[in-house]
Parts: structure tokens; sequence; C-alpha cells
């Protein structure tokens, strides 16, 4: 099937690796070009060179806390590439830790980071794509379901599943669609870390698996298709939704 994809631009945010940068990789495949950012100059550079370099993408370091950062990947959309079609937020993940303690100061970074930058990134992209343009926001299934030992996105990942649908409704009858995507155990470094972070990390992972209907914990390329054919044309009908990307692990209808 074809997505529709070739030539269409894509902002991408956190994509220097993991879900980010595996959406990337999915649309450039099928023919679109990309603008990544990421905080480390380092990486993005080398997530762009190893996407095919200035033709297929282009890279800004950049902090979702800095109010500036979404108008920057804007323009560089525009500057590089001449369009902007949609784009992936994604943010990394915030603090382990129960809600309860964890400290002001850390939820008050979270919030800046993983609440209010993904909030102004969606503003300021939506703003600027025609209809048929596309927001996909990275959430995870703690939107649905509380993970333990992840307080801080237990209570930030529910209420940015709120904002996409209210910007869904809002942004619908323009012609531009918002969905969100709910990961569950994918085997990037974040997942690697938590697994790590509980002293065995072989055990935990099997653990975790023993909970996914699949029995194995996904690959990033897994998530990468699905966010990819969200914000393709070819899924012009899907707006203001939840999509886990969880091998079946949550277990509501």
């Amino acid at each position: 099937m074809d997505l529709g994809l070739t030539d269409r631009v894509y902002v991408l945010t956190g994509a220097s690796r993991g879900l980010g940068y595996a959406t990337a990789q999915c649309l450039v495949a099928d023919g679109a070009r990309v603008v990544l950012s990421a905080r480390h100059a380092d990486r993005v550079a080398a997530a762009t060179e190893s996407l095919g370099g200035p033709d297929r993408a282009v890279g800004i370091a950049a902090d979702l806390a800095d109010p500036t950062t979404p108008g920057r990947l804007v323009e560089a959309a525009h500057s590089h590439f001449g369009r902007l079609d949609g784009a992936l937020v994604s943010v990394g993940g915030p603090a382990p830790g129960s809600a309860a303690s964890v400290d002001d100061e850390q939820w008050r970074q979270a919030f800046e980071t993983v609440f209010l930058g993904s909030v102004r990134t969606v503003r300021t992209v939506a703003a600027a794509l025609p209809g048929g343009g596309a927001i996909g926001l990275v959430l995870s299934t703690s939107a649905r379901a509380p993970v333990p030992g992840l307080g801080v996105s237990n209570g930030l990942r529910p209420g940015l599943a709120g904002v996409a649908k209210d910007v869904a409704d809002e942004y619908g009858p323009r012609g531009v669609r918002v969905v969100g995507l709910l990961p569950g155990r994918i085997l990037t470094n974040r997942n690697r870390e938590l697994f790590a972070a509980t002293g065995d990390p072989e055990r935990a992972r099997a653990e975790a698996e023993a909970g996914i209907p699949l029995r194995r914990v996904g690959d990033p390329a897994e998530f990468g298709r699905v966010a990819a054919f969200v914000l393709s044309p070819a899924a012009s009908y899907l707006t203001g939704i939840t999509i886990p990307v969880d091998g079946g692990a949550l277990r509501g209808l």
C-alpha cells in the first residue's frame, strides 16, 4: 500500500534515537523528509546523517522546555524543504519513582518539558499545517493504566491524552488530525534503563514479557511503522483517538 508520504515533510522531536528515530526511519524509507530535534547536538548530527543527510533529513539541537523550539522547527521545515505536513511529538520519559516520592522540582521540570513543551509544540505546528496535516503525540500506556514506579508519567500522560482529544476537536474542521500513540514495553534505551535499575535486568524483562500477550517486548521499528501510517495520508480518517502499541498488554477494550 502506498502511504502517500513521498516528498511530505515532518518535524519529529526527541528523535535522535528511540521511538522518534524509528519513526523517522520509516517516514524517510517511504519517501518523506524530516526535521529532527533532540537535546544533544552530536546525536542529532549522527541521526540525520544516517537518514541520508540534508537531502532527506536536517537536525536541530533543542529542548522542548525552551519556548522558542517549536517555532524553530517549523521554520527549519519551511526553509530547508519548503513545506510542513505534520509532526511527531516525543519527549523522553520523566524520572522514575512513585508520585509521592518525586520532589517538587522534578515534577516542575517534567511538567515544563513533557507536558507544556508538548502542548506548545502541538499548538505551534498545528497553526502552520495545511488541511491534511497530522500530529502524533507519543504518550505511554500509562495514559490508560498506571505503570508501577513511574508516578510522574502516570500523572502527566493522561492529561496529554485529554489535550490530544481536545485539540483534535478544535483542528478537525481545518482538516488537521491529532492522534495519541501509547507505546508499551518497546526495547528503547529508556526501557533498558528501567530494566537495569531493578538490579536484575533479565528477570525484569522476563516478568514484563510474561504480562504481554505476544510474550515479548516490541522493537522500535514496530512502533515506527504504526506512527508513520498515522501521520500519512493513508490514515486520513483517523483523529482524536489513542492507539496502543503494546503487544496487547492493556486489558481494556
